[in-house]
């Protein structure tokens, strides 16, 4: 049993508790409050004078599929030899030993969605996976998670390089609605089927990866920068009746009313950097805050490796600098990015009964540049501690 005492404790599950403690049993929270009872026999980690918080989680990331320092060896993110491939899974190409793992845990970030790139207009599924792990099997929360799509100028210009379809943006919509029809008639055939076997289609691997999609069992994750982009995103999303995220949303600032319309999540980022490509010409770190505004479910995010992961906090930072609140900005880290993945339920605030992924800061990494990850637990253990430290258990 580990026992963390005397934080000041940001729940996002209601008030922050200061001086609080937080009771951990096998891996979860099983006490939260103030003036709780310790156990005798528990490990105690004193967080006098520290910053408490659910483990940081980034919603659109590529951790383990593009290695840190390596090149070709080590990127598996895009198979961008033909545009469509759904029956590509982000666990097959995770390398857990990735030092970017490392990074993430010094970080505070305790859970990432990664999964492909956006090479390709249907890219594969994504996996929810926990940050610190030799295996990735024993680091799943949720897999599949998402469906990645792509619009604009990735497929555009790899699909452009190779001489192939598509090269336009009309293109990229006609391929993805092609197979979504494609896998709705196999989902009608492989249902009538149940009354005539001998009618049962033969077995498609891209088709059946899209099943889960059709069913509304995950959602889309569209790459889209630019508002025409976005808007070609909703409206398959409509004609298709699929639940769908809009990773990036660049120029989501400038389609608020739009946005707000239609009701989906966005997921903003990365905003750090420089415009290295049209697409991100309109970008701003004050997107959060004008769509957050106006009611629409919103996450950060780091597009890992574009910008490093354990800079996340950064990234949110930037944003309250640019007027969104401090308390919005701490929920684009934490039980947003939860909600927005289906994954609420284990991870995003500190409540019983959820998993025990904590960080623990010195300073509040939002607003001071001199902040300091001091502790990082992922399912009721330490897996980060900063070097030089006296212990703090």
């Amino acid at each position: 049993m580990l026992v963390i005492i005397n934080g000041y404790i940001k729940t996002m599950d209601g008030e922050d508790i200061q001086k609080g403690q937080i009771i951990i049993e096998n891996g979860k929270i099983k006490e939260i409050g103030s003036n709780l009872v310790i156990p005798a026999d528990a490990e105690i980690i004193n967080a006098e004078g520290l910053l408490v918080t659910p483990g940081l989680i980034d919603a659109h990331c590529h951790i383990g599929m593009w290695e840190e320092g390596i090149g070709f060896e080590g990127e598996d993110g895009n198979e961008a030899v033909e545009p469509i491939t759904p029956h590509l899974r982000a666990i097959d190409g995770i390398n857990p030993m990735d030092q970017g793992f490392q990074d993430a845990v010094e970080g505070g970030v305790t859970t990432a969605v990664t999964g492909p790139g956006s090479a390709n207009v249907i890219g594969g599924t994504f996996a929810a996976i926990k940050t610190y792990g030799k295996r990735i099997d024993d680091m799943i929360i949720k897999e599949p998670v998402a469906m990645k799509i792509a619009f604009g100028e990735n497929p555009k210009r790899v699909y452009d390089e190779q001489h192939k379809s598509p090269v336009t943006r009309m293109a990229i919509a006609a391929l993805l609605r092609e197979t979504l029809f494609e896998a709705k008639k196999y989902m009608e055939d492989l249902e009538a089927s149940k009354e005539d076997p001998d009618e049962k289609p033969d077995f498609d691997m891209k088709l059946h990866s899209m099943l889960p999609v059709l069913k509304k069992e995950i959602p889309l994750k569209a790459h889209a920068h630019r508002a025409d982009d976005i808007f070609t995103a909703l409206r398959i999303a409509k004609e298709f009746d699929l639940d769908i995220t809009l990773d990036h949303c660049t120029e989501g600032h400038l389609i608020v009313d739009e946005l707000k319309a239609a009701g989906k999540p966005c997921l903003i980022g990365p905003t750090f950097g420089s415009r290295t490509k049209v697409e991100l010409r309109n970008k701003s770190f004050e997107t959060p805050k004008a769509l957050i505004e106006a009611g629409i479910k919103t996450a950060i995010i780091t597009d890992s490796n574009v910008i490093p992961i354990q800079h996340i906090t950064m990234c949110a930072g930037m944003a309250v600098k640019a007027g969104l609140s401090e308390k919005e900005a701490w929920k684009t880290i934490t039980i947003n990015p939860a909600e927005i993945t289906g994954i609420d339920d284990r991870v995003g605030s500190l409540k019983v009964g959820k998993d025990a992924d904590i960080a623990i800061f010195k300073g509040n990494p939002l607003l001071d540049i001199n902040y300091e990850t001091v502790m990082t637990i992922i399912d009721g253990k330490v897996v980060y501690q900063r070097r030089g430290d006296t212990p703090l258990l």
